[in-house]
């Protein structure tokens, strides 16, 4: 990180602050490393301070033995560096009920600790009150930098006006919003990579013969994460090209399990279909789809790919004749480092693209054990829970 002078400002009107206190405090904290050495005029680069003012600190310093003059014009520290946050960054967190959100936000608190920024950390709880609210409270803390993460795409507009107005720079993660960098899937792309794999498996498997494709959607989000349908629906098309786009349905699964299982439910209890497949916008919406299904005693007729890889999903995939045949993985476990690396980019007006994609991959009962290892530290009852409730 670039070093800035004078970083720490005397605070004005303040009768109780001894200036020379002050300025020894500065000059102590000009050490960042354990011996490190550093030269008069760096110490006043740093600072902020005249060199000679320097040297009447460093000379008194060194006298009371918390520095050490190494040679004729090198000093060190002979106490621990003080070590402070050059940043202060913001994080809204999508839900901590969703393994998917978990991953980001674990990734991006252990990529803030590494780079020594000080990360905020609150949770929407996928609601746009309280990421309203949330907004509000980051703006009020006068952070560097907010990593804004919310599926409403009706709010996204009202919490960018509130960010520009306040002149703080955001990064929207996953859903985009006015004025951000946009940091997630290539929603189509991932689309395309699951849809295809849906139609090799139904041609292998049912010979191509499709009766329906059940799509579980997420409104709330708008129209670039539900890309991921829209190009599922291309991948299948373009194995199967005689798939019958009026058998196409599309419910509204809201991302969540239990929306997912009550929509679904309904549905085959309407429908007389017999092998369907399915393309969810995520892993929970996925997974209540697919109990419907085994509910039903229909799972047979179905096969199910998913978005994202996260931990439930991966927990299925790992369950002996599963119908989840994949779930397109966009790795957020490795969301912090290039978020971090992005967020300086910016503060160091260096020139970003308007959007940053993250590579995908397909995530199978063959591979998920190989992609995922570390999986198998999880406990039986994190799994049990994992599978049950879509989490």
């Amino acid at each position: 990180m670039p070093k800035k002078a004078n970083q720490n400002l005397l605070p004005e009107n303040d009768q109780y602050v001894v200036e020379t206190l002050w300025r020894a405090c500065d000059t102590i904290e000009a050490f960042e490393t354990d011996g490190e050495l550093l030269r008069l005029r760096d110490v006043a680069g740093r600072t902020g301070l005249s060199e000679p003012t320097v040297f009447r600190l460093l000379h008194t310093l060194e006298l009371r033995g918390f520095v050490e003059r190494v040679d004729r014009n090198r000093y060190r520290l002979r106490i621990r560096p003080i070590k402070r946050s050059k940043y202060r960054f913001g994080y809204a967190a999508e839900s901590s009920q969703y393994a998917f959100s978990r991953a980001v936000t674990e990734s991006l608190a252990n990529a803030a600790k590494n780079e020594g920024v000080d990360l905020m950390i609150l949770d929407n709880r996928y609601t746009a009150k309280t990421a309203l609210r949330n907004v509000d409270i980051f703006i009020r803390e006068k952070l560097d930098l907010v990593f804004e993460f919310q599926a409403s795409n009706d709010v996204a507009p009202v919490i960018s006006s509130k960010l520009l107005e306040a002149a703080v720079p955001f990064i929207a993660i996953e859903v985009p919003h006015p004025g951000a960098t946009y940091f997630g899937g290539d929603n189509y792309g991932a689309g395309i990579l699951g849809g295809r794999h849906l139609g090799r498996w139904a041609k292998q498997n049912w010979a191509g013969a499709v009766d329906q494709v059940l799509l579980l959607e997420l409104p709330m989000s708008g129209s670039l994460p539900n890309a991921r349908l829209t190009g599922l629906l291309a991948g299948i098309s373009e194995i199967l090209p005689r798939v019958d786009h009026s058998k196409v349905i599309r419910l509204n699964g809201n991302g969540q399990f239990g929306r997912s299982l009550e929509v679904v439910r309904k549905h085959l209890r309407r429908t007389r279909a017999g092998k369907t497949l399915v393309g969810a916008i995520n892993d929970p919406s996925a997974l209540g789809a697919l109990r419907a299904f085994e509910e039903a005693g229909k799972a047979n007729s179905c096969a199910v790919v998913s978005h994202n890889a996260s931990a439930d999903g991966r927990a299925e995939l790992r369950q002996g004749g599963t119908r989840l045949i994949a779930s397109v993985g966009f790795s957020p476990e490795l969301y912090g480092e290039a978020l971090i690396a992005l967020a300086f980019d910016i503060l160091r007006e260096k020139p970003v693209p308007p959007a940053v994609f993250v590579k995908h991959q397909l995530v199978t009962p063959e591979n998920v054990d190989q992609l995922y290892p570390n999986d198998v530290l999880m406990t039986s009852s994190e799994l049990d829970s994992l599978l049950l409730r879509g989490a």
